[in-house]
């Protein structure tokens, strides 16, 4: 008991660290995003908006479960929260005591010589059973602390960059699933335009038996029908591709009772987000979390290193009883114990120390630019995605009213093709430039939700 009481003392008194201060650097960038002003706030910033409310479309929020439960990546970030965590508890346990109960039972057979010259044989018995204390280190210097410090960091950042790595999975699923809906309807949009041009075909093919047309407006409805059955097949290319794009990202074949799908133009998402200061996404994006914690965890590692300069005491220990007969084992004349401190000072390590401790500030130079270049990348994500507030909203409008013109365009165009007044060159024209307007809108409109995806994910998006 007093072995055990002297032990705890000389625990009590390592209470010394050689971690520095840890003195976060400023934001390298502006106070301000630029165009906020043109971001309307809504009721809740990005982080407590969860992504079933960030996304009405309920296809989609089933594919982003399905992903939350099979994507391989995620899961991989998942088992990493794991290791760094029983990592830490390893560095954690190793600056306590490790006691255990140690019981020995041996017999052994001796030969020795009498007097007279006769051998003699014996067999000798023992048995003995003490509880042990392990090569223990009196933290002093805080070497064992800042061990365990910087295993800790690396655990919360090993969460936080599961969390990363969630709402860019969420992002990414999202941005996949539109990318799907705009290559299903720019297909869709291909073979009404098809259909419609061959009607234009056969029509120039009866003008032309009527006598009424000549041979160059067939072969320019001829050439107009084959483009868009090129087209048609690129459409049905790019549609597979966004199909297995998705399928990749959800990490198992799509299942057949998914909700049906929302047109781009009828999908819900919130448009408008508070963009907020940049000092609070430190608060709101788990990768600038994630930057922060391992920057801790470097600063942890050279106290751990400007430790390894000092004495390291360590103690082993042990108490029990030892007899020759398990009648007697527990006799207190057969109490036995041992108690064995050692100190350790390094005299010459052919530089091996200052090299650790060089590293071990490096590490953390690198730790901090890291968490610099986070924060500058994050910025930028959100200014970028700012840009896009309102002007997508304005060129959509604009665009809108470009595909009106364009069919206002051709009613006309084929109208005066049809009495007549015109050549097949005009109508040509403006079914062309319909096709497009319509192409470029729905580009438009999927380029819109890409950003308000950019700028949910930029702002640290909820997780839930």
């Amino acid at each position: 008991m007093r072995l055990l009481l002297i032990l705890l003392l000389l625990a009590c008194l390592s209470a010394c660290s050689l971690t520095p201060i840890l003195e976060r650097p400023a934001a390298p960038v502006p106070a301000s995003y630029p165009m906020v002003a043109n971001a309307a706030a809504s009721t809740l910033p990005a982080n407590a908006v969860g992504w079933r409310a960030m996304f009405g479309d309920p296809r989609l929020q089933r594919l982003i479960e399905l992903a939350l439960s099979n994507n391989r990546d995620f899961r991989l970030a998942t088992l990493n929260v794991q290791v760094a965590q029983a990592q830490a508890h390893i560095q954690h346990a190793a600056r306590l005591p490790a006691v255990g109960l140690d019981g020995t039972r041996t017999r052994e057979r001796t030969q020795s010589t009498d007097g007279s010259g006769q051998a003699r044989r014996e067999v000798n018995k023992q048995t003995g059973v003490s509880v042990a204390l392990s090569a223990f280190e009196l933290d002093l210097f805080g070497r064992m602390r800042a061990l365990s410090d910087a295993a800790f960091a690396r655990y919360l950042a090993s969460e936080q960059g599961r969390d990363a790595a969630q709402v860019a999975l969420v992002g990414a699923v999202a941005e996949a699933y539109f990318a799907q809906r705009l290559a299903d309807e720019q297909l869709q949009l291909t073979e009404r335009t098809l259909a419609d041009w061959r009607q234009s075909l056969e029509l120039a093919r009866l003008l032309k038996q009527a006598e009424q047309s000549s041979s160059l407006d067939v072969a320019q409805a001829e050439g107009q029908v084959a483009l868009a059955e090129a087209d048609l097949e690129a459409r049905r290319r790019a549609l597979a591709q966004a199909d297995n794009a998705l399928q990749l990202l959800v990490g198992s074949e799509l299942p057949g009772d998914l909700p049906v799908a929302l047109p781009l133009e009828r999908q819900s998402v919130i448009a408008q987000l508070p963009a907020g200061l940049p000092a609070e996404l430190l608060l709101n994006r788990p990768d600038l979390r994630q930057a922060e914690q391992m920057l801790v965890a470097a600063n942890a590692d050279i106290g751990a290193a400007r430790a390894a300069f000092f004495p390291q005491i360590s103690l082993t220990a042990s108490f029990g009883y030892a007899s020759t007969s398990l009648d007697g084992l527990f006799d207190p004349a057969g109490q036995v114990w041992r108690f064995a401190p050692q100190i350790s000072q390094p005299l010459f390590q052919g530089g091996r120390l200052r090299a650790e401790l060089r590293l071990a500030e490096v590490r953390k130079s690198e730790a901090v630019a890291q968490y610099e270049r986070a924060i500058q990348a994050a910025f930028r994500e959100v200014a970028d995605a700012l840009a896009g507030i309102g002007t997508f909203e304005r060129q959509i409008e604009a665009q809108m009213r470009a595909v009106l013109a364009a069919e206002r365009r051709l009613r006309l165009s084929d109208l005066r093709y049809r009495a007549g007044v015109e050549g097949r060159l005009e109508l040509l024209d403006a079914q062309r430039q319909l096709h497009a307007s319509r192409q470029a809108l729905l580009d438009s409109r999927r380029e819109e939700i890409a950003n308000q995806i950019a700028l949910y994910k930029a702002l640290g998006g909820g997780l839930h």
